[in-house]
């Protein structure tokens, strides 16, 4: 849990002398960092001016998932930066429960406010609510500082025990980093290290998805790699990349197909539903290769893409698709391959050399190689570029080297 003293810091920040503060180091140079804090030590409290420093280094780390403007004028802690939801997610999830036609979200455990703010913009209102004083303070301020606060209302209190009733949605975003905090979402310090096990959120997804069925439409934010073993029947199932990497899923009760898996993937958005396809033949590598979404792949929907394609695996264990023809998809990044090789570092050198290519991306799926190693030995020169894949073709360490197919780029 955090000190007193972490909400006396907090609390300066908000006055005149904070604010003024923050302002004049909205330019703030890291590696000024001595001369900076020396500086305004001479018109301003040492324990203030360390305040102001650290939130406006955990601004800067926040401009990646809230953008310039928003982190400029937030307030942030070190787990509220490393836990929110990245905005173009959270003004995903906020458009889906609008067109739902819901008024009022319950947003439980509701960190700094990132989801709560997503929802309010989208003209929903929003009791957001975290079991930590300090978590809850930020989240106020920011809901202040963005020009939210007649739409979010922030309640510190045990999410387990707020009366669902009012609300017609619920939004429950469990702790899923460090030691596991208490029941209802703490904020509290903690590690940096991940929780596998579902029931070890907190609160645990069992509580999580009981208060779910309590409401009309409920979201749950769960870990990308929660086995599908775990996932309840009657929810729908949704893994959300952005900009290619996976970001998160969500479990949603009543918003969709009970037990359906589907993939988003951002911008767009775009979806695609399963089928409950079983899984597709292996065969030959064709002349082009797709690299499916990495929410394609945690949501176990590699074969509605390979459908789509008319292709087939290039090996039953690995999830790359192979093709004859270049077909578009948002769904999968495709390359052209100009050769198979088996497995032989020599011969790549060679290769490479003798084509000289001094770009080299180094692709990976089913190989124990690292590419950072692969790229010292083979010492890539020249005005060219290739990709190499390190993979299985058939259950043989195999190489596969080409280039991007244009005409297959995301739309």
């Amino acid at each position: 849990m955090e000190r007193v003293d972490d909400l006396d810091a907090f609390a300066a920040l908000l006055t005149d002398e904070g604010r003024t503060l923050l302002d004049a180091l909205r330019d703030y140079d890291p590696a000024q960092e001595l001369a900076t804090a020396t500086r305004l030590r001479r018109d301003h409290p040492a324990e203030l001016v360390s305040a102001a420093l650290g939130q406006a280094r955990l601004r800067q780390r926040a401009v990646a998932k809230f953008g310039a403007a928003d982190a400029a004028a937030m307030f942030f802690t070190p787990d509220g930066v490393e836990q929110a939801t990245r905005t173009s997610v959270a003004a995903y999830r906020a458009a889906r429960f609008a067109a739902l036609g819901v008024r009022r979200v319950a947003d439980l455990c509701c960190g700094i406010g990132g989801d709560a703010i997503a929802l309010a913009r989208a003209g929903i209102a929003v009791v957001a609510v975290d079991r930590s004083p300090l978590t809850c303070a930020v989240a106020r301020a920011n809901t202040e500082a963005l020009g939210l606060a007649d739409l979010v209302e922030v309640r510190c209190a045990d999410v387990t025990e707020v009366e669902l009733g009012p609300y017609d949605a619920v939004f429950v975003d469990p702790a899923r980093r460090g030691t596991p905090r208490r029941r209802g979402g703490g904020g509290g310090r903690a590690s940096a290290g991940r929780i596998f096990d579902p029931e070890a959120y907190s609160p645990p997804l069992s509580w999580a998805v009981e208060a779910a069925r309590k409401a009309p439409f409920a979201a749950l934010k769960i870990a990308p790699g929660v086995p599908h073993e775990a996932l309840p029947e009657d929810a729908e199932a949704e893994w959300i990349s952005d900009g290619g990497d996976v970001k998160e899923a969500v479990l949603w009760f009543g918003a969709g197909p009970a037990g359906a898996r589907r993939a988003t993937l951002l911008p767009g958005p775009h979806h695609l539903l399963g089928a409950g396809l079983p899984d597709p033949a292996a065969g030959p590598v064709g002349r082009f290769l797709y690299e499916p979404d990495g929410a394609v792949i945690r949501a176990h929907l590699v074969a509605d893409v390979a459908e789509r394609l008319d292709g087939r695996l290039i090996d039953p264990t690995i999830a790359y698709v192979t093709a004859d023809e270049l077909r578009p998809t948002p769904y999968a990044a495709a390359y052209e391959i100009t050769d198979v090789l088996p497995f032989n570092v020599k011969k790549l050198k060679a290769l490479l050399r003798e084509r000289e290519v001094g770009t080299l991306t180094v692709k990976k799926r089913g190989s124990a190689v690292e590419p950072e190693e692969l790229r010292r030995k083979v010492k890539p020169q020249g005005p060219n570029a290739a990709t190499v894949f390190l993979t299985r073709v058939a259950g043989a360490p195999t190489m596969l080297i080409g280039r991007p197919a244009k005409a297959a780029v995301r739309p």
